[in-house]
């Protein structure tokens, strides 16, 4: 495993003070799967607390504040690790916290591995001997896709089977029967989780998954779909088959999800815009859940979800402040899960005006995040694809990227300032005048400043109340 040769320092400092340090948990499990180590923790063997903090104070300034449990941070080269010993912990209340923590340096490597929550956790690797450590058989797990929990000491946190439904989503993982109904029989603790816990949760989830259809899979094996009801009312909701030939709303879901996840906008985007965009491709269909029915259409019985998407918007909010979302998230998943049909409500061609005010309406989200809502939810149809529908989602980055407009929403080009150059006192009038010079504006009346003041002067004089 390569390490950052600061830590390689640290480690050799530890080993010469008498301790046996070694990687352990995400780290190694990230070097198994070939992915690049983030966060590298580190367990040590051999020494006690106080002599572990007098063999790293050179290096630098350390961090005491989890001396209860054992573990000492240190920052080096602007980088904090975290250096912790061998551990017991034993159950001692409900909830997340519930724990007695006592730090041992003789506990075997079996022994201290154990208290991880999945098998694929409790890897270790010691970088002198250039040796993987894996009393549980993570390794194995591993290379068959397995999410396995590490012992009966699992049930003792709830908090790990959402860990587990964010693992199976980022490493491609289906969890083991045995550990799916371990997760069953704690599911009415899952009110002991501070909402922050389950939100940190969902968060990674919605940046880091590689399927996340995965993840929404091991909520519904063990049971805990249920806590999530927005999700779960989707499940076994009917769709019509000419047009929905995967199944149902849930299944339509799931693979608009691992859509999402396959595009360059997904892909390539920071952690603000895949939460932005996961939680509404999630969110999108929640209206089908209340709308769904059926109806006459050229001549037959088909399901039919009118206004979905509108209904959709009110259950999204409810959801994101069940998990502990960020208060403004909302703000942004909301219009891109209401207007995810903008390309199908009669529109043959997107005129200028129209995105515009498309562009306006789901404004702070921008055109670009909805067009990666709109190809995800397309291509969550396997295998019906419709060539005309991606013409149109297309036409719509061409008029839009034309507009200058992919990135952002419309800004008023005529301003109070201008109001005020051309002779008018400040007041209660400039709200009507600016509102319909902006409107005016979103129509194309006027591109830019020099022919915004003309429209504005020709409006002055057709609506003369509007000077006082």
């Amino acid at each position: 495993m390569k390490l950052p040769p600061s830590l390689t320092a640290a480690l050799q400092t530890i080993r010469s003070a008498g301790g046996r340090p070694l990687l352990a948990g995400g780290c190694v499990r990230d070097w198994l799967l070939r992915l690049e180590p983030k966060d590298f923790d580190i367990e040590v063997y051999g020494l006690d607390y106080e002599s572990l903090g007098r063999a790293l104070a050179p290096l630098g300034a350390t961090d005491l504040v989890g001396r209860s449990f054992g573990v000492l941070k240190l920052c080096l080269d602007g980088v904090e690790y975290d250096f912790s010993l061998p551990r017991r912990e034993s159950k001692t209340g409900a909830g997340h916290r519930g724990f007695t923590v006592a730090p041992d340096p003789a506990l075997t490597e079996a022994e201290a591995a154990a208290r991880r929550d999945f098998t694929i956790n409790a890897i270790a690797y010691d970088p002198f001997a250039e040796r993987v450590i894996d009393p549980h058989g993570g390794a194995a797990d591993l290379q068959q896709k397995t999410l396995r929990h590490t012992s009966a000491a699992f049930t003792e946190d709830p908090l790990r089977v959402l860990r587990g439904f964010q693992f199976a989503a980022r490493f491609g993982l289906t969890m083991a029967p045995e550990t799916v109904a371990l997760c069953r029989s704690i599911r009415d603790t899952f009110k002991e989780l501070p909402v922050e816990r389950v939100w940190g949760e969902w968060d990674k989830w919605a940046t880091k998954s590689l399927q996340p259809s995965l993840g929404l899979a091991v909520l519904r094996q063990t049971g805990w779909l249920i806590l999530f009801n927005e999700i779960a009312a989707l499940d076994s909701v009917p769709q019509e088959p000419e047009w929905h030939p995967e199944g149902d709303v849930f299944t339509h879901t799931g693979l608009c999800l691992d859509a999402l996840a396959a595009l360059p906008a997904w892909r390539q985007g920071d952690a603000p815009t895949r939460r932005r965009l996961a939680f509404a491709v999630l969110a999108h269909d929640f209206g089908k859940a209340t709308t769904t029915k059926q109806a006459e259409r050229r001549g037959q019985l088909r399901w039919i979800s009118p206004g979905h998407e509108s209904a959709g918007g009110p259950l999204t909010e409810t959801f994101l402040q069940r998990i502990g979302a960020p208060h403004d998230l909302a703000a942004s998943v909301r219009p891109l899960v209401m207007h995810h049909l903008a390309h199908h409500h009669g529109q043959t061609h997107f005129r200028d005006t129209t995105v515009r005010r498309l562009a306006r309406k789901i404004a702070p989200a921008t055109i670009d995040d909805l067009i990666a809502v709109m190809m995800s939810d397309h291509l969550g149809r396997p295998p019906l694809i419709s060539h005309d529908t991606i013409l149109r989602i297309e036409q719509l980055r061409e008029v839009a990227q034309r507009l200058a407009l992919e990135h952002t929403a419309p800004q008023p080009i005529i301003m109070g300032r201008h109001l005020i150059a051309l002779g008018l006192k400040p007041g209660p009038h400039f709200g009507p005048a600016l509102e319909a010079a902006f409107e005016s504006q979103l129509d194309g009346a006027f591109p830019d400043e020099a022919a915004g003041l003309e429209w504005m002067r020709n409006y002055l004089r057709a609506h003369p109340s509007a000077l006082n």
